[in-house]
């Protein structure tokens, strides 16, 4: 009986503690404005915030419930290609917030070759990605 408080103790606080950290990172990076702002669609933040929660709330009973789903590899790759572009605003929300490609550039002297030092991060990400799911994902 103790395990057991102590488990639902234990699980409770460390989805407490993720969930503010999550809350917490999209507050301190302006995610969902920021989006908007770039989309130039203000008119539908309370569509992304709530994309975010139906999300997270998926997300969570998909873990807890252990759903499978047989598609096809048609719509697995859709999926795909819709959770990339998710990871891809994140990254680029992070490195906006954050200058991180300014002050890179800035340090290694090419601030005037921003543009081939952004495009050559993006296909390595492509490329290393690619590889990775075609060859290491057999």
């Amino acid at each position: 009986m103790i395990k057991s408080i102590l488990l639902i103790f234990f699980g409770f606080s460390g989805g407490i503690a993720v969930g503010g950290g999550f809350v917490a990172f999209l507050t301190v990076l302006d995610v969902i404005p920021r989006l908007c702002q770039v989309t130039h669609s203000y008119h539908y933040i309370r569509w992304y915030e709530g994309a975010v929660i139906l999300g997270a709330l998926f997300g969570s009973l998909w873990g807890f419930l252990e759903w499978t789903f047989h598609v096809w590899k048609l719509w697995t790759a859709i999926i795909g290609v819709f959770a990339g572009i998710y990871i891809g605003l994140l990254a680029a929300a992070l490195t906006e917030v954050l200058n991180v490609l300014p002050i890179l550039a800035k340090r290694i002297s090419m601030q005037e070759k921003v543009l081939y030092f952004l495009m050559a991060m993006v296909f390595g990400k492509i490329f290393g990605s690619l590889i990775q799911w075609m060859v290491f994902n057999r």
